[in-house]
């Protein structure tokens, strides 16, 4: 099979979101790495909310992501905050203000409004293909799956919440569907 057909469509899309990304951005003073920080840090847990984090999720350098950091907080969309046992670790957090941007723009409404003209077997159809695209890529570039915890090796039941077995720390349900840098996949 040629990839270049598929290529073609997934390029062609990306573009067009990258616009409406870039243009959603624009209307608010922001640049698409600041909304892409911005949507990450909306996903993330607990465990991958710090700017190295962010870093390798992006894949861009440590002065870059630094920089639209301090954009970000000085605009009052984040909050950096130390952690309480390790003072050498910083977590990031969605202020009200940011939360409320990220929540009215991404993903992009053009986005959600082309999804509603799709069957939801369809839409299904395309999360799996994309999934396993994805898995992929991930795996030739051996790049980390930033997954969600409720299909990772280290998230084990336990009761009514799960305890991650890498940290041995509890996580209640609504933490399992957050993103973790530190995510093995279960298949």
């Amino acid at each position: 099979m040629s990839a270049t057909p598929i290529y073609v469509l997934f390029e062609r899309l990306a573009n067009l979101l990258r616009a409406e990304e870039r243009q959603l951005g624009a209307d608010n003073d922001l640049q698409p790495v600041h909304l892409y920080s911005l949507y990450y840090l909306s996903r993330c847990n607990r465990f991958s909310d710090n700017p190295a984090a962010l870093t390798e999720y992006l894949g861009m350098t440590k002065g870059t992501v630094s920089q639209s950091l301090q954009l970000l907080v000085t605009k009052g969309l984040i909050s950096k905050q130390g952690d309480k046992e390790d003072r050498r670790l910083v977590h990031l957090c969605l202020t009200d203000k940011g939360k409320k941007l990220v929540k009215k723009l991404l993903p992009p409404p053009i986005f959600g409004s082309a999804l509603e003209k799709l069957q939801k077997k369809e839409a299904e159809l395309i999360e799996q293909a994309f999934n396993t695209l994805l898995r992929a890529i991930q795996t030739r570039s051996g790049s980390l799956s930033f997954g969600e915890c409720k299909t990772c090796e280290h998230c084990l039941p336990q009761g009514k919440n799960y305890l991650c077995g890498l940290t041995q720390e509890e996580l209640k349900p609504s933490e399992t569907l957050m993103i973790c840098r530190e995510h093995h996949r279960t298949d």
